[in-house]
């Protein structure tokens, strides 16, 4: 029997990046880093520069190339795995995070001139500050009738790269002028360790408009936008873009140096963090709704045919798995939404309960949740505290509570913000239903699945749908990564020749099976309807007060009402 094999999977998230070294014959783990972000969410301040406005999200790309750095050799040395035994890397990022670079890949936020310009520096996924740059790119698309928004389901995010480059041509035109290169994070990171800017197809499909067998938009749509972006794709962007597992090219030498792997190991084309983690959770197949359960949630679906669904980020042919059409929704705030709460909502009841009984303050608080019924807060909530992305696809819209009186405790309202993520995620699912696609199970990844018990019961209660657990909740991204490198290497170096071989053999679920409780999903069919009747109030234009109170706060108090 030869010698065993590895590769090493790369999962840039939000905060920081985690490198992991899988055994290739069937994906166990052998080591783990995880690697902070030094810069994390640029969302105030650049760091030594100007303070930025409301809604912005940025990051440096220098904290991607120290997750490399510092997690990969980490990594190796827990797995105590030999350079000459790893035959692949594979790399998965947040997305659409887009950064604007020169002809060489040099990131402008690197250069002395640029670096105090807030445009110059990544876009990360959640920066909403473009939504008047999308609202522009729906306008023309529905004028054109563009076959990208049928796409997304009618309508394009700001959160997408398209949008944010639109934000940088209205914005800061010397940024637009000085870009050469404007590409994905997950494009970047391939680029720095092959030296070969390879794009990957699944991020230009869902994020960027590009239709395979069609490419991008004409010429004409993009000088409709601006005239600045009517040779954007050839002057900016490129044509040519590259299907999930294939090779993208070697580790260079100086990264071979840096990570201690040998130069010339196959480097996988990047993917996006949601999609990546679908053959890891073993889905390969039609019929089951995978979901990354984290500070938001993406969800991707499998389907043998194109539908047009609403609110969708996007229907990619082989977006996910070859052969198969992959549609992601995605709800933009879950845990951010119980982190809000936790550091802004919780009294000092609840934390001298925990002090008592020296447990985490928010164990006291699940407790008590646990402990009421369906319905009995009197409570409901709407999930938009991060705006909504489907189905409704609008930054602007916000959250809201409704239900409370002198009476209401905090467990209420804690239990009230689970329950609306998961009545969130039931809006998803029956817009795939009302286009015929089968949604008979949900299959879960991700930090929340692990860390609360209670709101995987109420997902299943909710959605009236049993749910499964990846093995491996916390890496199920970076094993995918790990698993595309096996493919981008290939048999003959010891790895698969496609995704459907390496998940049969390196992708697992845990066994236990969280089960809808027929009462309580009888109780939440009613809460639904009531959650659908403010869904449709607020986020389809019938009264959009979610959006004048936006505007009046971006205003300042010049925009206020003044009182005599």
């Amino acid at each position: 029997m030869g010698r065993e094999k590895f590769t090493v999977g790369i999962d840039y998230g939000t905060e920081s990046g985690r490198a992991v070294v899988v055994r290739v014959r069937d994906g166990e783990e052998m080591g783990s880093a995880i690697v902070p972000y030094p810069d994390g969410v640029i969302d105030e301040k650049l760091p030594g520069g100007p303070r930025l406005g409301h809604d912005w999200a940025l990051q440096n790309p220098r904290d991607y190339l120290w997750v490399v750095e510092k997690g990969v050799p980490k990594a190796m040395k827990q797995a105590r795995v030999r350079a000459e035994d790893v035959i692949g890397i594979g790399t998965d990022f947040t997305a659409s995070s887009p950064l604007p670079t020169r002809r060489d890949g040099t990131p402008l936020c690197f250069l002395p001139q640029y670096r105090k310009q807030p445009h110059a520096w990544v876009k990360l996924w959640k920066h909403h500050a473009a939504q008047a740059e999308a609202n522009r790119i729906n306008e023309i698309g529905r004028e054109r009738n563009e076959e990208f928004l049928r796409v997304y389901g009618g309508r394009y995010s700001s959160e997408w790269l398209f949008s944010k480059l639109l934000q940088i041509v209205n914005e800061a035109p010397e940024i637009y002028e000085a870009t050469e290169r404007f590409i994905e994070a997950a494009d970047w990171i391939v680029w720095q360790l092959t030296g070969q800017e390879k794009r990957n197809a699944c991020t230009a499909g869902y994020k960027a408009m590009w239709i395979k067998g069609q490419g991008f938009p004409s010429r004409e749509f993009f000088r409709s936008l601006h005239p600045r972006l009517e040779n954007v794709i050839e002057q900016k962007l490129g044509e040519t873009y590259y299907p999930l597992g294939a090779k993208a090219g070697g580790l260079t030498a100086f990264w071979a140096r840096k990570t201690g792997l040998r130069e010339g190991t196959a480097v996988a084309i990047g993917n996006v963090d949601a999609h990546v983690a679908v053959p890891a959770c073993g889905v390969v197949e039609p019929g089951s709704l995978v979901m990354i359960m984290g500070t938001s949630i993406c969800h991707l679906l499998l389907g043998r045919e194109r539908q047009m669904v609403e609110g969708m980020c996007g229907t990619v042919e082989d977006g996910v798995v070859p052969g198969l059409w992959g549609y992601e929704a995605g709800q933009s705030a879950v845990g951010d939404i119980f982190a809000w709460y936790f550091e802004h909502g919780v009294p000092n009841s609840i934390h001298r309960e925990a002090r008592r009984l020296r447990i985490p303050f928010t164990e006291v608080l699940e407790r008590r949740a646990r402990d009421l019924a369906p319905a009995q807060s009197g409570l409901l909530a709407l999930d938009w505290w991060n705006g909504n992305r489907s189905i409704l696809v609008d930054a602007d819209l916000s959250g809201l509570l409704l239900g409370m009186n002198l009476s209401t405790r905090a467990e209420e309202i804690y239990r009230a913000l689970l329950e609306a993520t998961a009545f969130g995620t039931r809006q998803i699912i029956e817009a795939f239903e009302s286009k015929g696609l089968t949604v008979k199970n949900l299959v879960v990844c991700g930090g929340l699945p692990q860390k609360n018990a209670l709101l995987m019961q109420i997902f299943a209660d909710v959605t009236g749908r049993e749910i499964r657990l990846a093995k491996r909740l916390l890496t199920c991204s970076a094993l995918g990564s790990a698993m595309h490198a096996a493919v981008a290497a290939g048999r003959a170096a010891g790895g698969y020749d496609n995704i459907f071989q390496a998940a049969e053999r390196m992708a697992h679920l845990r066994r236990r099976v969280y089960v809808p409780r027929p009462e309580a999903h009888q109780i939440y069919n009613q809460l639904f309807r009531e959650y659908q009747i403010l869904h449709d109030y607020f986020g389809r234009g019938t009264n959009d007060v979610m959006k004048r109170l936006k505007a009046l706060r971006a205003g300042g108090p010049d925009a206020a009402v003044k009182l005599p």
